[in-house]
């Protein structure tokens, strides 16, 4: 297949366990590589570790296409505009980009101030080959799936394309899940049915966002339905955190489930494959629809299995492990997208 999509490691997931002493940087590159599975490195460094990034990149033949980093409107413009800037030096293509829900002035931030924070990020992105996606995540003004579209396309009325990481571990999640579902009240959209998000439903809004051709970059970290939380690991007290940082409480959220089985002692709950199913699903759209459209934006979909008290904290399997194991699944789906198209 000619087409192009490449499949990328963000370094947070070349590790093993978080309680294992951190590999140095020119290991998690060489890890990478020798793995025979990935074609990019996702990483946003330090501007004074720009330099050391852009070594191993060229050593190891491993480009940072992507990287990303979390901002708050009101105070982080110009880190976000010089982080893309420092991306396409390095030769990103895309910058992931968080965008907190609170303001810095403390107000939960409106969709006209998303749009206006994305056209300014794109005209530096643009002129620089480094483009904003704005991603679907927890704590975040996208946590409330009903924005999305709304901001897309005001974005679009300016003539402007809006693109977006798809992180759909972040609905996957939600599905079943009562207590994450009165977050932003979605779980009265999803009982009367004007937000699907099982995506073996029709109208669900993975495939909405997919088919309007907002997915620029996407995230592969496995999550199911109801996900258990990490009992695991904790936040910090919440009165260390600013407010749009903290959950309900401090036990993580649960927003990654290992995608293959982990021995009886390596994770807190029981294991099925086959919840993986509809996670997997999302992926499978995605690259069917990027295989039968020309015009599709996405060419990147970086792994991203990662400890931190809502992902991986404290799990005892091999991050890393189900990272290459999640990308090997990823290039066997590519494939088989690439001859149905």
């Amino acid at each position: 297949m000619t087409k192009e999509l490449l499949i990328g490691v963000n370094e947070s997931g070349v590790m093993h366990t978080d309680q294992d002493p951190p590999f140095d940087l020119e290991t998690r590159f060489r890890m990478a590589k020798e793995s025979g599975v990935y074609d990019y490195f996702d990483k946003t460094p330090a501007p004074d570790e720009a330099a050391e990034y852009g070594r191993l990149a060229e050593k190891y033949d491993l480009p940072i296409l992507a990287g990303g980093w979390y901002y708050t409107l009101g105070r982080d413009e110009k880190l976000l505009a010089d982080n893309l800037r420092l991306g396409a030096s390095l030769g990103g293509r895309v910058h992931n980009t968080q965008i907190m829900m609170d303001h810095a002035d403390g107000h939960l931030i409106t969709d006209e101030e998303v749009a206006e924070a994305y056209l300014r990020a794109y005209d530096v992105g643009a002129s620089v080959g480094c483009i904003p996606t704005f991603e679907i995540h927890v704590n975040m003004w996208s946590e409330d799936f009903r924005r999305v579209t709304p901001v897309a396309e005001m974005v679009e009325a300016r003539g402007v394309p809006y693109r977006m990481t798809l992180d759909h571990s972040h609905v996957i999640f939600k599905i079943d899940n009562p207590r994450e579902q009165e977050v932003f009240g979605i779980n009265e959209s999803v009982s009367d049915g004007t937000l699907v998000l099982d995506p073996f439903k029709p109208g669900n809004v993975c495939d909405d966002w997919i088919s309007r051709g907002y997915v620029g970059h996407c995230h592969a970290r496995a999550a199911v339905p109801n996900n258990p939380r990490n009992i695991w690991d904790h936040h910090p007290s919440l009165d260390e955190l600013p407010s749009s940082l903290h959950p309900k409480d401090t036990t993580g959220r649960g927003i990654q489930y290992p995608f293959i089985k982990p021995a009886p002692d390596q994770w807190h709950s029981d294991w099925d494959g086959e919840k993986l199913e509809p996670w997997k699903e999302v992926l499978r759209h995605l690259m069917a629809y990027h295989a039968s459209h020309d015009d599709s934006p996405l060419t990147t979909i970086s792994t991203e299995f990662i400890p931190f008290p809502d992902y991986g904290g404290g799990a005892k399997y091999s991050i890393f492990e189900n990272s290459v194991a999640c990308a090997e699944w990823l290039r066997e789906t590519w494939a088989a997208a690439g001859q149905a198209a």
